[in-house]
């Protein structure tokens, strides 16, 4: 009899397929398990798939008396209170690196859209402008990446993979991570404030974390200068948003990349309208080839913690 796995995120069916394939799945839809199946059931769950930014606390646990695994869908696992489930002796799984490519990538796409006003340019295609000669102070001439100084915040999988894309625009690379990597080819910088005083697009990449909440605030902003954009591919409560807003209604950044929310699915609102902001739903890791190594690793936790083995992607 296949063993019992509780979806506890919502997630399409086409990608909890491969799950279907090996365990009995108990989907919940994104809703609390016990509203959606019998109390004898979920009493008896012993592992669980959740998306890393899914809040799963002390109390969440609590109502699974029998977890003993909880596998992030995804290399984020910031939902998860890791104490509490240190606590319970609960092992914790995620897909480290498994989409640092089709982030980095997105990175990349939002930089360029960014610097060189995608929103704008297609615009003045789209209304008529361009066809009409109608002149417009948005579309002036923006700095060129070569030479640009790119300050990546966060060397991990996806951080390394954004610097080795952004260094083929002929553009300066730097860094800042709480860890130094003497065998990188970019300066390190020893706080976040240096590198933002340094550079002219800073590409957030870093994980999640109390520490890192709001780490790009007014002040930090200030410091990227009238030239500057951010691009967010990491969480969006890296960023303060209202305080990113404020920057760019008032010129002290020319523009910002956002993969990512404070609140998600993000609704149409007055940082969404502005002409200088390039938007995407989340989609960094929304790749064919990502959703396969991500369920590899998922499928590997999973054997592994039923078969009373160590889980291969432990979160450490």
């Amino acid at each position: 009899m296949p063993d019992k796995v509780l979806i506890y995120s919502r997630f399409p069916k086409s990608l909890t397929q491969r799950f279907a394939d090996r365990f009995d799945l108990l989907d919940t839809g994104g809703r609390p398990a016990d509203e959606v199946f019998a109390a004898e059931e979920v009493a008896q769950v012993r592992a669980l798939i959740t998306a890393g930014a899914t809040p799963l606390g002390a109390a969440e646990m609590d109502r699974l008396p029998a977890l003993g695994a909880i596998v992030c869908y995804g290399t984020g696992y910031d939902g998860v209170d890791l104490e509490a489930a240190a606590a319970r002796n609960i092992a914790v799984g995620h897909s480290p690196g498994a989409n640092a490519a089709a982030v980095a990538d997105v990175a990349v796409m939002l930089m360029l859209a960014s610097t060189r006003r995608l929103v704008v340019a297609d615009a003045y295609v789209r209304d008529g402008g361009w066809a009409a000669s109608k002149p417009s102070p948005l579309m002036k001439p923006p700095p060129s990446l070569s030479g640009c100084k790119v300050g990546v915040y966060g060397m991990g999988e996806i951080g390394r993979k954004i610097a080795a894309r952004v260094a083929a625009f002929e553009t300066e690379v730097g860094y800042f991570n709480r860890t130094r990597y003497d065998e990188l080819p970019y300066p390190y910088f020893p706080s976040l404030d240096a590198l933002a005083e340094w550079c002219t697009v800073l590409m957030i990449a870093v994980r999640a974390s109390t520490e890192t909440t709001h780490a790009v605030n007014a002040e930090l902003l200030k410091k990227l200068g009238p030239d500057g954009h951010v691009v967010n591919i990491s969480r969006g409560s890296v960023i303060d948003e209202r305080a990113l807003l404020a920057a760019l209604k008032d010129g002290v950044i020319a523009g910002a990349g956002l993969d990512v929310f404070e609140t998600e699915p993000h609704a149409p609102d007055e940082l969404t309208s502005l002409p200088g902001v390039v938007v995407t739903p989340h989609v960094g890791g929304n790749t064919r080839e990502s959703h396969v190594a991500m369920q590899a690793c998922v499928v590997a936790n999973l054997t592994a913690f039923f078969a009373g083995e160590t889980l291969p992607y432990q979160v450490k």
